[in-house]
């Protein structure tokens, strides 16, 4: 798929990870909506919208069904489709597991995978009628591998990680496909909060000896949503944190 001109919405997008492949997408020449919980500023839309695309700020709850669904329909009726679905929103909420709640667990739950649930269902029934669409979720090496202290997270993305794979089966006889992205370290606000000390513990994990920049996320959401013939997949981007074979 050729993005330019393409609708992209995208979760969880003014900050982070989210906020770089909103901006990737719009130097493609992809229309894109972003997403948070709260009014969405308006200097990030100018700065999208000086690539030359539409760029539109939807406000709303991904792990709210009927919120959901609503924010599909206003990215329809404010852009005409949505041609990539970017499920990027989540949160962390790490304790461990003797000490978790229950409303640890299930916010986590309800946020990483409930939500990427709610706005794709909402999003491949559009999808469907004009049988195309891309699909991309974001994971995480925690759902591939675990981790000490995020048992709540690490469910989240794996769930994450069994729907991807599901859906991926459901929709490709419609030309959708449906992958995930599982990020390892990756440089954001939340690592930028660590001691030295911290981050050079993280990065002698992994065997490229650094963290990633969202920047490297961001380009692998483009492959996806350009590649045709990738589907069920899961794109491990952490400098080889995480092998496979």
């Amino acid at each position: 798929m050729d993005v330019k001109g393409k609708n992209v919405f995208v979760t969880g997008s003014t900050r982070g990870i989210g906020k770089a492949v909103a901006l990737a997408f719009a130097k493609e020449g992809a229309n894109v909506a972003l997403n948070g919980r709260g009014a969405i500023d308006p200097e990030q839309i100018a700065e999208l919208e000086a690539f030359g695309i539409k760029c539109i700020g939807v406000s709303g709850d991904i792990a709210d069904f009927d919120s959901a669904g609503e924010m599909i329909q206003e990215v329809v009726d404010r852009l005409g489709s949505i041609d990539v679905l970017v499920n990027n929103a989540g949160i962390t909420n790490d304790k461990l597991l003797l000490r978790m709640t229950e409303e640890d667990f299930t916010r986590c739950i309800q946020i990483n995978l409930t939500g990427t649930f709610n706005m794709t269902q909402h999003a491949i029934k559009r999808m469907m009628k004009q049988r195309s669409g891309r699909i991309i979720n974001m994971s995480s090496v925690v759902g591939v591998m675990g981790n000490i202290g995020q048992a709540n997270y690490a469910a989240s993305k794996a769930g994450v990680i069994g729907l991807t794979k599901s859906v991926a089966r459901e929709v490709a006889a419609r030309g959708i496909t449906c992958n995930a992205i599982a990020p390892g370290f990756i440089q954001t606000e939340m690592t930028d909060v660590l001691s030295d000390k911290v981050k050079d513990q993280m990065s002698q994990q992994i065997p490229l000896k650094s963290f990633g920049q969202v920047e490297d996320v961001a380009d692998a959401t483009i492959f996806l949503a350009k590649s045709p013939y990738i589907t069920g997949q899961v794109l491990n981007i952490d400098g080889g944190l995480v092998m496979n074979g």
